[in-house]
């Protein structure tokens, strides 16, 4: 393998508090960037995708660690790199053709020497004639092409790219994407190495040769695989779906480890063992909700169109996918959420029903429900302190994230009407009805 263009060496992101604490926003990370190949990194909210490109750019410092290029420093070079970001960050008082001769200029580049570089940059991605356009007068994929040409000018070793689809439409995003591939395939880009920052699972399939997936809280990666597919990508190829599941199951299972598809067995199951079952933060009544609207839709739908019609982030949808997945009311397939016959009869059901749906799912489902259900049953009083539980998930998760699972544990146990929870005394109790009515038969470590 070729020397790494980009190397960071336990690089860190944190900040200081004034009590003296501080937040970690990316843990100690280590990672290699090769030239010849587009990079992708996804993650959640808040997991530091955009923190981390900025690190490895040098517009922002580690907290710790050092990033290197070529095998030194980054503080002591000056990188030839451009980033196209989300915002087109076009200046709006300059044409086109300014536009894209501003980073030259910058660079002290001689005027004719500019103006045939961005005439031959603005060629290459179909917007020769709009040289004297203003940015108002374009669309939203012409604006973005004339960021892609101000980036591609300066001749950059590494391209950056910080969600650079997400701001338009569907089909333009589509047609952007494929033309970004044309233009790696077909050498008109001098380009060594792309980095590309995406939120959208399918894309990062679709463009990238290697796809590197974060976790958060700290952020951290998760997963660094090769992608194995040669271009162009037909998104209905087995292993394409396989990898659009192995992504998803990464980004909504935080605790499991994944292990993802091997490139030359497409096919093969994702192997995914689990530590602990972590509960998506996802309420009841957004569960109903997606199923709800899967079941409108005629039982499938892929999810990042549910969002842009929602006008959601994809992010606020996951956990309540992860939930649906967890209790069977939806599965993956194709890269698409379809409802399962117990997911659309939980979907149509009076709200009574609904409950009973959800109490035998959540009770099949989520083994720490069982250990609660079991242990208020055989209890004389069938009442237990929350704290018992709470020091169960501290032995599994951060004491902020075992808060977040007990809040989520309470709110799935009373909708169900597994438990009811006394909050002045922060207890579990049984109520009448469910003293007869939801004890499970499998034991308190049932599967």
């Amino acid at each position: 393998m070729s020397e790494p263009l980009i190397q960071a060496r336990k690089v860190q992101k944190f900040f200081a508090q004034p009590d003296g604490s501080r937040i970690e926003v990316i843990a100690a990370t280590d990672l290699d960037i090769h030239p010849g190949t587009i990079v992708a990194l996804l993650g959640p909210s808040g997991s530091g995708k955009s923190t981390l490109l900025r690190m490895l750019t040098g517009l922002a410092q580690p907290s710790a660690g050092e990033v290197l290029w070529h095998g030194r420093p980054l503080a002591e070079q000056s990188p030839n790199v451009s980033i196209v970001f989300q915002s087109f960050a076009l200046f709006p008082w300059l044409t086109v053709m300014e536009n894209v001769e501003a980073p030259l200029e910058a660079r002290g580049v001689a005027l004719l020497e500019r103006h045939k570089r961005a005439l031959r940059a603005l060629d290459v991605v179909g917007l020769d004639g709009f040289e004297s356009a203003y940015p108002k007068e374009l669309s939203g994929g012409m604006r973005q092409r004339v960021g892609f040409a101000r980036a591609m000018v300066v001749e950059p070793e590494v391209l950056f790219m910080d969600e650079p689809f997400s701001a338009l439409d569907v089909l333009t995003a589509e047609t952007l994407r494929r033309e970004l591939v044309q233009l790696w395939q077909s050498k008109k880009m001098t380009t060594s190495t792309i980095f590309i920052v995406t939120h959208n699972i399918e894309e990062a399939v679709q463009l990238a040769d290697r796809i590197i997936v974060l976790g958060r809280n700290p952020g951290h990666i998760r997963s660094d695989f090769e992608v194995g597919l040669p271009h162009p990508r037909d998104r209905k190829v087995p292993r394409f779906l396989e990898l659009v599941d192995f992504i998803y199951t990464v980004m909504t299972q935080p605790q499991a480890e994944c292990v993802p598809p091997a490139a030359d067995a497409a096919g093969a199951p994702v192997v995914v063992k689990q530590k602990h079952v972590a509960l998506p933060h996802a309420r009841p009544g957004g569960i109903a909700g997606l199923m709800e609207m899967l079941h409108d839709r005629g039982g499938r739908d892929e999810l990042y169109r549910l969002a842009d019609e929602l006008a959601m982030d994809v992010d606020d949808l996951l956990p309540i996918l992860d939930a649906a997945l967890l209790l069977g009311f939806v599965i993956l397939k194709d890269g698409d959420a379809e409802i399962t016959p117990e997911g659309k009869e939980f979907a149509t059901a009076d709200i009574q029903t609904r409950k009973a749906i959800f109490r035998t799912a959540a009770m099949r489902n989520v083994s720490l429900l069982r250990q609660i259900d079991y242990i208020l049953h055989t209890k004389s009083d069938h009442a237990i302190p929350q704290e018992f539980f709470q020091d169960i998930l501290d032995e599994h998760f951060s004491e902020k994230e075992s808060e977040r699972q007990m809040q989520t544990l309470l709110h799935w146990g009373r909708y169900a009407e597994i438990f009811d929870y006394d909050s002045a005394h922060e207890r579990l109790f049984l109520t009448e009805a469910a003293l007869h009515t939801n004890h499970t038969t499998t034991g308190k470590n049932g599967a």
